[in-house]
């Protein structure tokens, strides 16, 4: 393929160097920014995130601050999962939609105070939407991007590597929520949460002058626990049914297609600028719905673009991420399926551009 050119206009985080530094061979551009996609060999990386600790680059996880005395109502406004009762220090993953009810992301929520929230956004500009609505509803509140990135550990080591950085009390975290900690006398956001199932935390660096030394920090306090250099795997993401907004789910679909209405509370979340479209769609249900697929055959290479389902001569659906599952021995995959064939062990055909592959649908994501 064609080298992806890098610009002052594709933004660097506070941990290119490291992650260069680290023998990175793949990027993506993620929110205007630099995201590692891999350092070599996939599959590899996969064992290794299931197996031992890896610190992730995902500063392009931007935050949109929502400050202010109308912080809580505009936040509101975007999502139809119902935020009242949320107290300070939670996490929540949070669909966010327009006024017809299509996803516009699916970031996590982060309530800092009772006037005070982050929106850890997905690759959109949903900064710019969130500005829109506070100006064309005169809210009292202030909408900015803070200088503050995620920088991401993962796997089953996770929490020993951090507790010889943070100390012990790091441990108590539960999951999605979050505590504040120091580090060389600036105070972090530490949750427990992450883009994978191997359990970890996300630490949220509130300035870029000191995201290398953390880095460091944290290299040096896990030398003997094999820790690397990471980044979201897209082997273990789809084994793990995380979907990828932008390819899994766009504007054109609505989170219950998604397979996201167990964080709806659409009756409930007054004020959800798409509440009366998604209430529709609530009672009548969708007609198509995001499925985990088992593809025969040799390994496939990833999707670049959506391959066709079909059955019975006519096409039933869509795959739009794929990997090989050295774990599965299988070519395990993620799509919207018409609801005639999304049912758990349903035979469908995968038109793949190396031809029609037979595929099982699964109800339940494979880890």
């Amino acid at each position: 393929m064609a080298e992806l050119s890098i610009s002052r206009r594709t933004r660097r985080t506070p941990f290119t160097d490291r992650v260069i530094a680290a023998g990175v061979k793949g990027w993506t551009v993620y929110n205007h920014m630099l995201l590692p996609t891999h350092f070599g060999d996939v599959a590899a990386e996969c064992r290794h995130l299931k197996t031992a600790v890896q610190v992730w680059d995902v500063a392009c996880e931007r935050q949109v601050e929502v400050r202010g005395p109308d912080a809580a109502r505009l936040v509101q406004m975007l999502t139809p999962r119902d935020l009242r009762g949320v107290h300070p220090g939670r996490c929540l993953y949070t669909p966010m939609v327009d006024e017809t009810g299509g996803m516009l992301n699916d970031p996590v929520t982060l309530k800092l105070a009772e006037d005070r929230w982050w929106i850890s956004i997905a690759d959109s500009d949903l900064l710019l939407w969130v500005k829109g609505l506070a100006y064309g509803f005169r809210l009292e509140v202030d909408v900015t991007e803070p200088d503050v990135s995620p920088l991401a550990v993962q796997g089953p080591l996770a929490e020993t590597l951090m507790a010889r950085v943070f100390g012990d009390r790091v441990r108590d975290i539960r999951f999605f929520r979050f505590d504040l900690f120091d580090f060389r006398g600036r105070e972090l956001v530490i949750a427990r949460s992450g883009y994978s199932k191997q359990g970890g935390f996300e630490i949220y660096v509130d300035g870029a002058d000191i995201g290398p030394a953390l880095w460091d920090a944290l290299f040096a306090a896990g030398a003997d626990l094999d820790v690397r250099a990471g980044c979201p795997n897209l082997i273990e993401r789809i084994e793990s049914g995380l979907l990828s907004y932008g390819n899994d789910m766009t504007r054109e679909n609505t989170p219950h297609e998604c397979g996201l209405g167990r964080f709806c509370d659409t009756a409930t979340a007054i004020g959800c600028v798409g509440r009366d479209a998604l209430l529709r769609v609530a009672s009548e249900g969708p007609v198509r719905q995001i499925r985990s697929l088992a593809i025969s055959g040799d390994p496939l290479a990833p999707c670049a673009d959506v391959w066709p389902v079909v059955a019975g001569g006519r096409r039933v659906g869509q795959v739009t991420s794929c990997a090989w599952s050295p774990d599965f021995e299988t070519n395990v995959a993620i799509g919207m399926i018409r609801m005639t064939h999304w049912d758990d062990g349903t035979e469908v055909t995968v038109e793949t551009p190396e031809g029609a592959r037979r595929a099982t649908v699964r109800e339940r994501p494979f880890n």
